[in-house]
């Protein structure tokens, strides 16, 4: 069912797709919408009925309702890590995780409607007052990825609730019983109808959600090439959007670096979540001086990563999400066999149970240039390339080639390159002995170059996405010019 106007409704389509638990195929979770233009539609003009009165909600009020979501999604953290475990394949731990992201976003949220600072300026003349406010957009299209299903949403959705705006939400098809969690949250919370809806389907109802002419922003986390698309078309109609794309994450490893940190960063950096992060450590650049111990060292680490329903005790890292992106991580495996040398995994694995799963083993390539392929384009599995640098500022140039700037990552113990690579290195987020995977809610998030379109998410700037401003200026000469004419 989709989810509108507080009402689960059919889609007007009557066709659906079936919701697979990526670590045992046999399990069908549910039937769920592929909706049409026509259930967009319906959707958005609740949101656009619904915003004509949640604009004029006081934010703190607003902010209430967001902190009660908070409230839900605590109590409901184990029951809902388990579900989005069976939905999506990582592990409770992470799920737990990805819910906790949301309670973080929800509190937060709800404390900015308290802080929606406007500016106050002085006036060129006299007998003049010079203001500026935030104000809502109105209905905000919001499109996400399955990997972090409750997390990543939070991240828009709340912030546009809380700033004023309506949403319609159009999930992943690989997460959509996760998108019926968030409604009903919002709902026992006390959410007015039609501020939130929920429409299920594929790129045909995304791309519905976009061109309709109700929706004023666009806020997208997905894949750079359908990130690309929906920003041509956003220009065209000159309509607001936020994009957070690709990612092709570097960690470097300095010699005098903590060797027992940086591996333990680097494997659950490249390897936790299935690799299915968009800030996951895809490229490990290490100091030649230790690229052969560290080499050693992480692939008899992954060697013994324990693969495995995510549900089940023990079970380190799970499936990838489906037979598609299964197929993509295997092409690009035997891509890395061409381009360098294979010393871990490199293969799916089928073992007992497993066989009814998209598992592939954490898969490690040495003797990687920084031209390959392997070292510049977004895989989004459990595979690591790694090339070596004779210098820090090898390193640092090696990182820096890439078309992406998400996250990134030094280890070292020398202060002044930390500094330096906190400069130097191009990317949206750089972390100092620690690995590139991570967020929290108070903090801006986002990338540069092909990973984004230059908004942030998190913190206080995202409400640069989801609100604009509008100018004031009172002139209040008038009484003076009225007492002299009664004076007169």
């Amino acid at each position: 069912m989709n989810y509108i106007n507080n009402a689960w409704v059919p889609s007007k389509t009557g066709r659906t797709f079936d919701n697979v638990n990526p670590a045992d195929t046999s399990d069908i979770i549910g039937a769920f919408p592929l909706s049409s233009g026509d259930d967009v539609h319906e959707a958005v003009a609740a949101a656009a009925h619904a915003f004509s009165s949640w604009k004029l909600v006081p934010a703190p009020k607003r902010g209430d309702i967001l902190r009660r979501a908070g409230d839900i999604f605590t109590r409901r953290k184990d029951e809902l890590a388990e579900i989005m475990t069976r939905e999506m394949g990582k592990t409770v731990t992470e799920t737990k995780g990805d819910i906790q992201e949301a309670i973080d976003t929800a509190y937060y949220a709800a404390t900015e409607t308290r802080r929606l600072f406007g500016y106050t300026a002085p006036s060129e003349m006299s007998n003049k007052m010079n203001m500026s406010f935030r104000m809502p957009i109105g209905v905000c299209g919001i499109i996400t990825a399955w990997n972090f299903p409750i997390a990543v949403p939070s991240w828009k959705i709340l912030p546009a609730l809380a700033a004023g705006n309506t949403v319609v939400f159009k999930p992943s098809d690989d997460s959509p019983h996760s998108a019926n969690i968030f409604a009903e949250i919002l709902e026992e919370a006390g959410l007015p109808a039609g501020v939130f809806n929920v429409i299920h389907g594929n790129a045909e109802a995304g791309s519905a959600l976009v061109e309709h002419p109700q929706v004023r922003v666009v806020g997208f986390t997905g894949s750079t090439q359908t990130g690309k698309a929906i920003a041509a078309r956003c220009g065209e109609l000159n309509k607001k959007v936020s994009l957070e794309m690709g990612g092709k994450n570097a960690q470097i490893v300095m010699e005098d670096a903590d060797l027992d940190l940086a591996l333990d960063g680097v494997l659950w950096g490249a390897f936790g979540t299935t690799g299915q992060r968009c800030t996951a450590t895809s490229r490990l650049i290490l100091h030649e001086s230790i690229h052969d111990e560290f080499v050693g060292r992480l692939v008899d680490a992954a060697s013994k990563v324990v693969l495995g329903d995510g549900r089940k005790a023990g079970s380190q890292v799970g499936p990838v999400i489906n037979q598609r992106q299964l197929d993509k991580i295997l092409a690009y495996i035997e891509i890395g066999r061409s381009e360098g040398r294979c010393v871990a995994g490199g293969e799916r694995d089928v073992e007992g149970d497993k066989a009814n799963g998209y598992f592939v083993k954490p898969t490690i390539f040495v003797d990687i240039k920084p031209h390959h392929r392997m070292f510049q384009e977004e895989i989004f599995g459990p595979v690591l390339s790694i090339a070596k640098a004779r210098t820090f500022d090898e390193a640092i140039n090696m990182a820096n080639d890439c078309q992406y700037g998400l996250s990134s990552s030094l280890y070292t113990r020398d202060v002044n390159r930390a500094f330096a690579a906190i400069r130097d290195i191009e990317a949206g987020i750089t972390y100092i002995n620690a690995p590139t995977i991570g967020a929290e809610a108070h903090m801006p998030f986002g990338g540069i170059k092909g990973t984004g379109n230059g908004h942030r998410e998190g913190g206080w700037t995202v409400f640069d996405i989801f609100t604009e401003w509008k100018t004031v200026y009172v002139d209040y000469s008038g009484h003076l010019q009225r007492a002299q004419i009664d004076n007169y």
